[in-house]
This record gives structure tokens, sequence and C-alpha cells, in this order.
């Protein structure tokens, strides 16, 4: 049987932890991405996070992003590769810190917004992200864009990687993501998430903005928490896949 994993970026919305959102959505995936200090999260939300993963038995992974909580992560910094470096060990200790402490360790890392977009063509940058994360630890899953260099890189620096599609996105005929500057970027029809997702699943194809089809070969496929209406896209995206036979399975470091 076919597998894949389906993945979230989570704790990054307290709200979304208060009104029973987040868990909901959690309840649909096989493995989490949690938001460690970067831009997003704090103690009590990856606490609290890594406790309902752990409830739902999901692969749980740190999300480091740039240290900018005022635009969320999302526009590019002009910061050194040791300065990077830095900033992701950090936040990957603080998570992997508050994991331990409930027993769980982490499967895998997952770069976010505009530092996980900037690295997928910029070998230094990937290179400063793979660097900081040794620091704590080599013994995890890089998590990158399907297809792109930053794969590459990660793997020279001795990590297991696992390739990403995005169920929620669309993409450029390049394989990029396509900005969130344009009103189109973001997926918000369950069943066009759900057809996307199982073309990626099924036959290692996404079709870009303007037609065009790309190869997309993907361990994981990616659902963002905080577009509206993700349960239901992730449902969508849950039940299409089932019903073709594939199987949802989380990441796993060997």
């Amino acid at each position: 049987m076919k597998q894949i994993d389906l993945n979230c970026d989570m704790g990054e919305l307290p709200e979304s932890i208060a009104d029973g959102t987040q868990e909901s959505m959690m309840s649909l995936l096989s493995s989490v991405n949690i938001a460690c200090g970067g831009h997003a999260g704090d103690r009590h939300t990856m606490e609290a996070t890594v406790e309902q993963a752990l409830s739902l038995k999901l692969a749980v992974g740190a999300h480091p992003g740039y240290p900018d909580r005022t635009n969320f992560g999302r526009l590019e910094l002009d910061l050194s590769p040791e300065a990077i470096a830095d900033s992701v060990c950090e936040q990957v200790r603080a998570i992997a810190d508050v994991a331990a402490k409930q027993g769980v360790h982490l499967t895998h890392v997952k770069p976010h917004g505009a530092l996980y977009n900037q690295a997928v063509h910029n070998p230094e940058l990937a290179r400063a992200i793979a660097h900081g994360v040794a620091r704590w630890s080599s013994s995890v899953v890089l998590v990158g864009l399907a297809g792109a260099p930053m794969l590459d890189v990660f793997r020279d620096a001795g990590f297991a990687v696992a390739g990403e599609a995005f169920a929620d996105r669309r993409y450029e005929s390049d394989g990029t993501l396509r900005s969130r500057k344009h009103s189109d970027a973001v997926i918000r029809d369950p069943a066009e998430a759900a057809r996307q997702a199982l073309s990626i699943a099924t036959e290692n194809v996404v079709r870009a903005y303007g037609g065009t089809e790309i190869p997309v070969v993907a361990q994981t496929l990616c659902i963002h928490g905080d577009t509206p209406g993700a349960p239901k896209i992730a449902a969508a995206v849950v039940q299409t896949l089932r019903q073709s036979g594939i199987s949802i399975r989380p990441l796993r470091t060997a």
C-alpha cells in the first residue's frame, strides 16, 4: 500500500489551541511541525501542542523561522549564515527541551515561511539551517521543498531528508510556491486541495499556475493550519487519499 505523511504547522495561533481548532485539525494528521519561538510560539503553546500531539500519537517536529514575530516570519531578513544557524539552533533546542519533558523525541525539522522559501535555491542559507540543527542533533529528518536543491544541501550535511509538497498552495512553473503576495497563492477550496493532494500522491505531478504539469516526488504533504477552513481542507484531503488506497503515516527518523 502506498503511503504518505500529512503534516501541518502548529502552535502558531494561541486562540486555535484555546478553542479546540488545533486539536481538531491534528486528529486528521500524522505529523506536526511546532513553532518554537521565532516567528511564533512560546513555552506555553509548545507545551500544549506537544501534549496534544502525544495524545494523538503524531510525529513531532520543530518549525523554526526567522525571529520576526511582527511579520510572522514571512518577510526575508538579511541575516548572516552564523546568525541564522544560531537562531535555528536556539529554536530547535527550545522545542526539543519541551518535548523531552513529556517523553517525546523530535523526528524532523521543517523551516518556516521566508526562511524556507529563501533556502529553496540558496545553498548558503540551506547550509546555515542544517548547521544550526546539527548543533543539536543530526538524527532528525530535514524537510524541504520536493525537488529543490535545498534537499541536496541537507543530505550533504549528513541528514535524512523528506521532500514536501503542498495540498493548499499553488505552484509556479519552476516548481516553487506561488508567492503569498498574490491573492490566488492559497487554495481554499477543499475539493481542489484534495485533487492536488491526490495528484501528488499517486502521479507525482502537480499542475502549476498557468496549467503546466511539473513532477513532484514527495514523502510528506502539508496543509496550513492558518488557512481559512483548514479543518475542512484536511478532512477532504484525508478522505480522498484513503478512498484511493493511500495510507497516511508519519515521518520516521529510520
